[in-house]
């Protein structure tokens, strides 16, 4: 079972919005330095919506090939269509991706069967351990604990990203559904509380500027140590905050920016972090310590 800090990767671009391979290199041997436990490559932190299909499945296959095995790298292979989906999801698992985050599809509002003929569909086609991912604020879609539980039983569907921050919710999923199925943390507000409910780690968009203090708190969670979890997590509440004063990724690639992790580039329709966060954002990047003043 895959567990812990699992960065959702920024895909790093130049200014005309360009795919930038040497900065990729670089984000994944500075988050392995840093303890960050998995990658996830081109899920919606990584403008998967605004990548090629083929841009798509070359950054996954540079992340496998660059990490080489050190930490498990998690395919976003998601689509509003099944087949689309089913092409991504067989194309990560040539690639040697370690499994796969399929969002629920978005848009078109599928019922619960429909979505549970959706995801069975995928598994049934790709043998690829595959993690659910359900974020309702995005997809107008809400995948619920019942139909998580039913999908938890087919064998390689392994596990759910509940990125709705609901803890009461989270905490009925986690008990809802099959022994061997891990239930992740999308939000990262709330993403110590839910491993510290039986949650197996945090799918985070936060790590990409402090992966140091997200991995050692999703470490104190997984062991038990709340005291210690809340501590480092509250040295980084406000950038969980401040992270999403624009739609996400937005400031967080303008935050990595700053750390000279990445260029400014960002794909229309996203747009640069307007001007009046900029100081909000620096601020939380300085209260967490990352960013000198």
């Amino acid at each position: 079972m895959i567990t812990g800090s699992l960065v959702a990767l920024i895909t790093p671009m130049s200014a005309d919005g360009a795919v930038d391979t040497n900065k990729l290199d670089d984000l994944i041997e500075f988050h392995i330095n840093e303890g960050t436990h998995g990658i996830v490559a081109v899920g919606t932190t990584g403008e998967s919506s605004t990548l090629t299909t083929e841009e798509h499945a070359n950054v996954i296959r540079q992340v496998v090939k660059t990490v080489n095995g050190r930490v498990p790298v998690i395919a976003g292979t998601g689509a509003n269509a099944t087949h689309e989906a089913i092409h991504l999801t067989r194309s990560a698992k040539e690639a040697g991706a370690d499994a796969c985050l399929l969002v629920t599809p978005y848009y078109n509002k599928p019922t619960q069967e429909g979505l549970f003929l959706h995801f069975k569909a995928i598994a049934d086609a790709v043998d690829i351990p595959q993690i659910l991912y359900n974020v309702p604020g995005r997809t107008v879609c809400d995948m619920l604990n019942e139909t998580v539980a039913r999908l938890s039983a087919i064998k390689n569907i392994v596990g759910v990203k509940d990125a709705t921050g609901n803890l009461e919710r989270g905490e009925a999923l986690i008990k809802a559904v099959q022994e061997d199925f891990a239930v992740y943390s999308g939000d990262d507000a709330t993403a110590v509380d839910l491993m510290l409910l039986g949650g197996k780690g945090n799918i985070s968009v936060t790590a990409n500027v402090a992966p140091k203090a997200i991995a050692q708190a999703a470490e104190s969670a997984l062991a038990g140590d709340a005291e210690k979890a809340r501590s480092i997590d509250q040295t980084v509440a406000l950038l969980h905050k401040n992270l999403f004063l624009e739609s996400n990724p937005i400031p967080v690639k303008w935050a990595c920016s700053q750390l000279g992790l990445c260029k400014e580039g960002i794909r229309l329709p996203l747009t640069p972090l307007s001007d009046k966060y900029h100081a909000a954002v620096r601020h939380a990047m300085v209260e967490a310590g990352v960013l000198l003043v």
